[in-house]
């Protein structure tokens, strides 16, 4: 494959070549060369740096990351995924998004909510009463 210089990199990840400097400490890409002082990577670390922005987007860290798809090295056109973390992270996200589409309703209920007060609605009241149990249990999770 294709050597591809560190500000190529960066033009086409997006990503500033700091970041990618601070990537490399991190052990989530891997140089393979030097052409003279600049860094040069294998073309495949396009493919990395894709999977972790998805990575980022699903909320990994970068530490969660490196554990997933391993360390880094110069030219690693294959990787491995942690299948069972990744799962687990799905199960999550999909958690978050139950929560998140329920709150959704509930704003727009009471945005929308044709009572002559708030407290008057039933439904309003029966969210107040779902929300102090929602701020219980993350008490207990802290």
């Amino acid at each position: 494959m294709k050597s591809l210089d560190i500000a190529e990199v960066a033009q086409r990840s997006g990503l500033k070549p700091s970041a990618l400097r601070y990537y490399e400490t991190l052990g989530v890409i891997a140089a393979d060369s030097r052409k003279g002082l600049r860094r040069q990577y294998d073309a495949s670390v396009l493919d990395r740096l894709a999977l972790v922005a998805l990575g980022r987007r699903a909320g990994f860290s970068l530490q969660e990351i490196v554990a997933t798809l391993g360390p880094a090295s110069g030219a690693q056109a294959e990787f491995e995924l942690d299948r069972d973390r990744i799962a687990e992270r799905a199960a999550e996200v999909d958690h978050r998004v139950r929560e998140l589409t329920l709150l959704s309703r509930a704003l727009r209920h009471v945005a929308t909510c044709q009572a002559p007060s708030h407290s008057q609605c039933p439904s309003f009241r029966k969210m107040m009463t779902e929300a102090l149990t929602w701020t219980n249990a993350d008490r207990q999770k802290l």
